[in-house]
């Protein structure tokens, strides 16, 4: 018997997990944008109601828990980009994630972190959250996040 297609709205919800609002662009861009069936999100930070939850660079100021901790938070609020230009039950799939990591010299751990992001994708949507990714070791990002997300999803 097939598997009933489940709303991911739910999934959130037994997860205990709740949308924050869209992040505010820092600069002049917009949160997301579609184009055909994919959405593209812009780089998402780790706010957490309108402020960083964090800064600092790995392997010197913050430890690779709380940066992946982070990522999860930059992957929630991608969702939360995706959600208010289309909804989140639209979404077939995620297709990829580019992390990129704040990182000090010598510091080689950029895929763990993006984990944060990955591990909490596929919680959410399972299958459907298993997806082609990137983690790039950057010496800044924007503001002195230590992580930012971007997403591609289909959507229907």
């Amino acid at each position: 018997m097939a598997e009933k297609a489940q709303s991911w709205t739910a999934r959130l919800a037994e997860l205990g997990i709740e949308l924050p609002p869209v992040a505010a662009p820092v600069a002049a861009y917009v949160p997301a944008v579609r184009t055909g069936d994919h959405v593209y999100t812009s780089g998402q930070l780790p706010f957490v109601d309108g402020k960083l939850s964090l800064t600092g660079k790995l392997g010197a100021h913050v430890s690779d828990a709380d940066a992946k901790a982070a990522a999860r938070t930059c992957a929630l609020n991608a969702l939360a980009a995706i959600d208010a230009l289309v909804g989140l039950d639209s979404i077939v799939r995620i297709v990829k994630v580019v992390g990129f990591v704040a990182s000090a010299e010598g510091f080689t751990g950029q895929p763990g972190v993006v984990n944060g992001a990955s591990e909490f994708l596929s919680e959410v949507f399972g299958d459907a959250g298993i997806h082609a990714r990137s983690a790039v070791g950057v010496a800044e990002l924007p503001l002195g996040a230590p992580v930012e997300v971007e997403l591609i999803a289909e959507v229907r």
